[in-house]
């Protein structure tokens, strides 16, 4: 499955997680890189395969320099909250650094911790090529990046 079928999050990062991990969404830094449809991701990979700069990460990924760097921006306002039943993370919607962005075939995003091993949270698909020419490229997060129902 390409870019363009699925969102999905990282079952092997949940399972570290629950077997005493280290990830610490409340502090760490998360991050956002972006990808061109060239990649095919996979929400059952091994840990150090959901990895920014591993696996299906290490190629295909789509940036300007300055207006979009490569390893992507870090996100702003992360929250993890729980409510009831269910666990989300949310963040503010992310924004280029500047007003003269060049992106093209933007499919989807790779969101991952960069303080711990830059390993995958999950991976979000924008339902079709996304691009801007010398302009604000803006990633836009609906209610929460990702939910979990327990």
């Amino acid at each position: 499955m390409a870019f363009g079928t699925d969102s999905k999050v990282f079952v092997a990062t949940l399972e570290y997680q629950l077997e005493g991990g280290s990830l610490d969404l409340a502090s760490d830094a998360v991050k956002i890189a972006l990808y061109n449809d060239s990649c095919t991701p996979d929400e059952e990979v091994a840990l150090a395969n959901t990895a920014y700069g591993a696996g299906v990460w290490a190629s295909n990924e789509v940036n300007d320099g300055a207006e979009w760097p490569a390893a992507g921006q870090a996100l702003g306002s992360v929250t993890s909250t729980i409510t009831t039943n269910v666990w989300s993370l949310d963040a503010a919607d992310e924004v280029s650094d500047g007003t003269s962005a060049t992106l093209a075939d933007v499919r989807g995003c790779l969101i991952y911790d960069d303080t711990v091993s830059d390993y995958g949270l999950c991976f979000l698909d924008f339902n079709g090529a996304q691009a801007v020419t010398d302009g604000t490229f803006t990633v836009q997060f609906g209610a929460a990046i990702m939910t979990l129902t327990v």
